[in-house]
């Protein structure tokens, strides 16, 4: 996929295959279908319609024709799917459960044993062991609510099913003050099971078209530990009672233990002192939360729902990799940085395996002429700040594959 301002992804109403751009309706019902998987080895692929690569029209455009001609002479959605399966599954089976799963216990047990040591640093009355334990917290805090949290959600930490609901129960709820229930229905459901379909998995719960983007960029993210147990609450009349009575127990239990080890361990003297350590720490990295959330799928292409893509087509067109960095690989996993098109081909597997099968994915995609969208975090961000009426404000265009069907 071409880039733009220093590789910020493009998009443009034409494409050279026949693509153009059109208003589409949302909410429109769609059918997914059945799901291929990998026997054996955690790998699950959802599949959907075939379509070709999308491109910009420019000097480069070259590239998408060849890209439909590489579609048609590969064939279906189905079959290319099935491939890259196939070679997801030979490196899944040559992994142990060290590389499936350990690393990612090791990192999250890691931050949860952090804690204590951060919460002891805040009783220091010099600043550089405090700002070590606001640091301490800031970060162990955001690993396990948005590591854990997205694990758990795809029950990638483990095989069992019973302890998935445990280790969801406790990263969404307890931790993150949210509730997993519609944190799998939001997410797995409709952003996986519908990415950037208009109306669906657009990512358009993200906008908030009534902010600047210098107050939504910059300023807003600072709200987020206050807002998502409100959202949380909101949502909560959407399950059943029993769900929900747990969830609010969970959410009180979470943040009563945060608030009050800082008051009796910490030492804060002052309720709102201890108040606005914990929107401190809790804050700490929701800026970038809210920046990779958007970069990796808003700007890309869209999709009515009666007319997406096949899977690997919609995947390899929607979603966006950024670089490696040491920090938010940490605190958020490799999936929902690195290896956002491996995770989305492949929600099944945890962080770790995402980066293993990664030169497999973009080996394959390339060698198919497929698109492999890479850009950089600033680069995402000098977009966005341009752009951001065009990407934020207004409903992104609908992009129309035709032509191989």
């Amino acid at each position: 996929m071409p880039l733009e301002d220093g590789g910020a992804a493009r998009r443009s109403g034409r494409h050279p295959c026949g693509v153009t751009g059109c208003e589409g309706t949302r909410g429109t019902p769609h059918r997914d279908e059945p799901a291929p998987r990998v026997s054996g080895t955690g790998v699950m692929a959802e599949d959907e319609e075939p379509w070709p690569e999308l491109d910009d029209g420019d000097g480069t455009s070259g590239r998408g024709e060849e890209a439909c001609r590489a579609l048609q002479r590969a064939g279906s959605g189905e079959a290319l799917m099935a491939e890259l399966s196939e070679r997801v599954q030979e490196v899944v089976r040559s992994s142990g459960w060290w590389e499936r799963h350990g690393v990612d216990i090791c990192i999250l047990s890691c931050s949860l044993l952090a804690l204590p040591v951060g919460f002891l640093c805040l009783r220091s009355a010099h600043a550089i062991p405090f700002l070590a334990g606001v640091l301490t917290l800031g970060v162990g805090y955001h690993t396990l609510a948005v590591k854990g949290s997205h694990l758990a959600s795809h029950n990638a930490l483990t095989k069992s099913r019973s302890w998935g609901k445990v280790w969801a129960l406790f990263f969404i709820e307890f931790c993150s003050a949210f509730t997993a229930e519609q944190a799998s229905y939001n997410h797995v459901k409709l952003h996986h099971g519908y990415t950037n379909v208009i109306g669906l998995g657009d990512s358009s719960t993200w906008k908030l078209p009534f902010l600047n983007r210098y107050i939504y960029l910059f300023i807003a993210p600072l709200a987020v530990p206050i807002i998502t147990p409100l959202v949380a609450l909101d949502l909560l009349r959407n399950v059943e009672t029993r769900a929900a009575l747990r969830t609010v127990c969970l959410m009180s239990l979470g943040l009563c233990c945060h608030y009050c080890l800082l008051r009796h361990v910490s030492g804060f003297q002052s309720p709102w002192s201890a108040l606005l350590c914990m929107l401190v720490t809790r804050s700490l990295l929701a800026h970038p939360y809210i920046h990779v959330n958007i970069f990796q799928h808003i700007g890309l292409p869209m999709f009515a729902a009666d007319r997406k893509p096949k899977r690997i087509q919609q995947m390899s067109l929607g979603v966006l990799n950024l670089p490696r960095n040491a920090l938010l690989d940490w605190c958020f996993g490799h999936s929902l940085i690195s290896c956002h098109v491996e995770h989305h081909l492949f929600p099944s597997l945890s962080d770790n395996m995402c980066l293993k099968i990664k030169p497999v994915v973009s080996q394959y995609l390339k060698e198919k002429r497929l698109p492999y969208n890479e850009d950089t975090y600033g680069s995402r961000l000098q977009l966005f700040l341009q752009k951001y009426e065009e990407l934020m404000v207004h409903a992104p265009p609908i992009t129309e594959l035709v032509g191989i069907q």
